[in-house]
């Protein structure tokens, strides 16, 4: 039998590779998928592999509102009796991005060949996400498919209108940081220098500087015979941070320090909890297991410290615990937000009252957004302020302090 060699992506985000046999290519994709693994890359071994050969296809990423729309029309077709193959070939046809056509034509060939919707699905995972996945996966077991698919559109949909708030609050912010650091740059490249021979005739006829000249002269000096220099510094210094959050050890720093950051630390904080408690009553209401929904909405959840402790409290439920027992001892999770989920496990209603909680949660990151904005926006144009206010009085003090002497 043939064998494969494949780059899958556990459900925990962690990329793994090994060797699979399988009768076929696709056959291949559908053992993976099966063993909860989600293929990024299945190739023969037998292929012979060109030395020269180097793969400069950058697949485009399909915006989140294309795909909960797709979703939401194939839920539409379905409940309206068309079949799924001839519902995947409607939507191949009319849709109005490239790339998803592309994807949904390939996902209606391997349905064509007898794969299940969901292994299709997992052949693209850079459009559908593991948690798309097993929510279709848990429609077609139990014959709930419309609705699973409307529920991942409306989750989707979501997702992305907070995440479009965030960025809409802290674009202006980022704006006055870009125009700032630009205009101290040039006023210290371009301005200062111009006032260097004054300066350094005031010091031969023995007028001292005032200590904010020379340290205006200093780093105006460094930047301006020294900038590219700097520069790489920086760029190295980017690099090897990046580097090292990459790292589990970096990313549970990062973590850590986010959490605890003044204005952001909470918004941080609440957007993780309201992430994992989404993910994880919609995986519930759609019949998704209990342990499985923990691992993936654990993963979801953009924090490894509480992602560790959504593990624990996995591994508490496989010994017959509750959930609400370790998260309650994580202190990762708000008291409210653990008293409800400790009434909701016991009036079996924890998919609706967790869905519940992210609502209200998401409401009050909103605004603590605004509130941030509105304080970040002043101290933003102060700093800029006090940074040219700074460069302003290096190279007006002296010129003061002559006409001073001269009096």
């Amino acid at each position: 039998m043939p064998e494969f060699n494949y780059r899958a992506k556990l459900a925990s985000g962690q990329t793994t590779d090994g060797v699979i046999a399988a009768g076929s290519h696709r056959e291949a994709l559908a053992l993976l998928t099966r063993q909860s693994l989600f293929p990024l890359e299945v190739r023969d071994r037998q292929a012979p592999a060109s030395k020269f050969a180097i793969s400069l296809s950058l697949p485009r990423k399909v915006k989140v509102e294309i795909i909960a729309d797709t979703l939401t029309q194939l839920s539409d077709l379905l409940a309206n009796g068309v079949a799924l193959l001839e519902s995947l070939r409607i939507l191949s046809r009319q849709s109005a991005d490239k790339r998803m056509r592309e994807v949904l034509a390939d996902v209606g060939k391997a349905v064509e060949n007898g794969t299940n919707l969901d292994a299709a699905m997992a052949q693209h995972p850079s459009v559908f996400t593991p948690l798309t996945i097993n929510m279709v996966r848990a429609g077609l077991e139990g014959a709930f498919l419309e609705d699973s698919l409307e529920r991942i559109a409306t989750f989707l949909r979501k997702q992305n209108e907070l995440r479009g708030k965030v960025m809409s609050a802290m674009t202006y912010p980022a704006l006055l940081a870009i125009v700032g650091t630009i205009v101290a740059v040039v006023l210290m490249v371009l301005v200062v220098p111009m006032f260097e021979s004054f300066f350094d005739r005031l010091e031969r006829g023995g007028v001292g500087l005032p200590v904010v000249t020379l340290i205006l002269l200093a780093i105006s000096g460094t930047l301006t015979r020294y900038g590219i220099v700097v520069g790489g510094a920086v760029a190295g210094l980017v690099l090897l941070i990046r580097k090292f959050l990459s790292t589990d050890r970096g990313i549970r720093l990062l973590d850590g320090v986010k959490l605890k950051v003044p204005l952001a630390g909470p918004i941080f904080h609440d957007s993780a909890v309201s992430r994992f408690c989404r993910v994880l009553g919609t995986l519930l209401a759609n019949g998704v297991p209990i342990l499985r929904s923990l691992d993936i909405s654990g993963a979801s959840a953009g924090n490894s410290l509480l992602r560790r402790a959504i593990q624990d409290s996995a591994k508490n439920i496989s010994a017959g615990s509750l959930l609400s027992q370790p998260l309650s001892a994580s202190g990762l999770v708000p008291p409210q937000v653990m008293a409800m989920i400790r009434v909701a496990e016991e009036s079996n209603t924890l998919d609706r009252v967790l869905v519940k909680i992210s609502d209200r949660m998401d409401q009050k990151i909103e605004r603590r957004l605004e509130t941030m904005v509105k304080l970040i926006e002043p101290i933003m144009l102060l700093t800029i302020g006090g940074v040219v206010m700074f460069i302003i009085v290096g190279v007006l003090l002296p010129i003061i302090d002559l006409n001073s002497a001269i009096d």
